[in-house]
């Protein structure tokens, strides 16, 4: 059973909340205790530049994501905006059946707007809490938040913890104790919140 993930990036995005979970959450593949664990990055847009101007070129532009096992979608002001892009929101829809859907920081306020947080708790970056709550059951003031197969998480460095979180909850302590060391990320203390 392989582990297909989809990263979406959209303009003026906050990297590190891109990053921070990606660089840990490949290490499952690199240590193959994942097998298959292959990842895309998806976009509506053939380049995005991010919010201090670090321009990507994407390969997958506006995939079906249908075809994938997790989606995970970063934060950044654009997405306050995003929100009300009938176009990007229903694309994001297209990942309805996907098994897995995490957001960090703002990326939460994405996964309201398609309305994959309805009767679900979630948390965001502590600065948007208020523009989370119409879209899930109940915000939650903690780093990372699991409902589910929703797994959501504060802002930008949260991405870190996370990422290990998802780790975690996926394989055990061990993978995950290996993952830190690799990151030299001495800070997650595992388990819930």
């Amino acid at each position: 059973m392989g582990m297909k993930m989809a990263y979406i990036l959209f303009d003026k995005m906050t990297m590190l909340d891109l990053v921070g979970f990606y660089e840990a959450v490949t290490w499952m593949g690199i240590l193959k205790v994942k097998e298959n664990v292959s990842w895309d990055f998806c976009s509506n847009q053939e380049y995005i530049t991010d919010d201090r101007g670090l321009t990507v070129k994407i390969n997958h532009v506006y995939p079906d994501l249908s075809g994938y096992d997790v989606i995970f979608i970063p934060g950044g002001f654009s997405t306050r905006q995003l929100r009300y892009d009938t176009e990007f929101i229903s694309w994001i829809q297209t990942a309805r059946d996907v098994e897995y859907k995490l957001s960090v920081c703002t990326g939460a306020l994405i996964l309201g707007a398609a309305g994959f947080l309805k009767d679900k708790k979630a948390t965001t970056n502590p600065s948007a809490y208020d523009l989370l709550e119409p879209y899930c059951k109940e915000v939650i003031k903690e780093r990372y938040v699991r409902d589910g197969n929703i797994f959501t998480g504060g802002g930008v460095s949260a991405s870190i913890d996370l990422g290990l979180y998802f780790i975690e909850s996926l394989t055990n302590d061990e993978v995950v104790r290996q993952v830190q060391e690799k990151l030299d990320y001495p800070y997650y203390k595992g388990g819930s919140l």
